[in-house]
């Protein structure tokens, strides 16, 4: 025979379950009160788009445990969001509370930042500095360029590639590649190289800048 307490403090826990990006729904956070009398009741905070479910088990003293996922489908801007789980139960002085940070894994997306389309002959304090989005964090950088070999008036210093002096030889695409361990992303830019300092390639990147401002408006109306 079984003792049936007239009532009891659930015992909660909550944890992120770590998931790949995709296309599919999955559970991304648990959250559970076991062997609570009377049952417990689970909610959820977030501004995370998704949906959640509960199951509820009578236990054979007369507690219940309640069990509630929260699903959804993961994208690369959610990792890191904030979600919380709420126990509500009559035994507890306050409901219980629970912050949890998605962990949503993904492999490398890929910028090149620094070029000012003002690399000049003789020009030397051209940098360019490899940008990488992924999780888990990045294993390997590689600097090369569409050609072949680097140019020998280049040094690279893990994300950043540093022309100690421009030249006709960097007149060429750059490729910077990052890998983790989901797999690789690689991005492209094509240096262009001007007879004499100018501010016509400083012309160049506001009218490059003007435009993509316009066609984001355009595009947000």
């Amino acid at each position: 025979m079984f003792f049936v307490p007239p009532s009891a403090k659930p015992k909660n826990s909550a944890s992120a379950i770590p998931v790949r990006a995709g296309s599919s729904e999955v559970v991304v956070a648990s959250c559970e009160a076991a062997q609570g009398k009377p049952e417990a009741t689970i909610s959820w905070i977030t501004t995370i788009a998704g949906r959640y479910n509960h199951t509820s088990v009578p236990e054979r003293d007369g507690t219940v445990t309640v069990k509630s996922e929260y699903r959804m489908i993961p994208t690369p801007a959610e990792n890191g969001k904030e979600i919380t789980c709420v126990v509500n139960q009559r035994t507890q002085t306050e409901p219980r509370a629970f912050p949890l940070k998605l962990v949503v894994e993904y492999p490398p997306t890929v910028t090149i930042e620094g070029y000012d389309y003002n690399w000049y002959m003789g020009r030397t304090d051209a940098v360019l500095t490899c940008q990488a989005d992924a999780n888990p964090a990045p294993t390997e950088v590689t600097w090369k360029v569409s050609s072949g070999q680097l140019p020998p008036s280049v040094r690279v210093d893990h994300y950043r590639l540093l022309v100690r002096k421009v030249d006709e030889t960097v007149n060429t695409t750059f490729v910077c590649e990052v890998k983790n361990s989901l797999g690789s992303g690689k991005k492209e830019l094509a240096a262009t190289v001007i007879g004499e300092n100018s501010n016509a390639g400083m012309t160049h990147a506001l009218l490059i800048q003007t435009v993509n401002t316009l066609l984001s408006s355009s595009t947000a109306s």
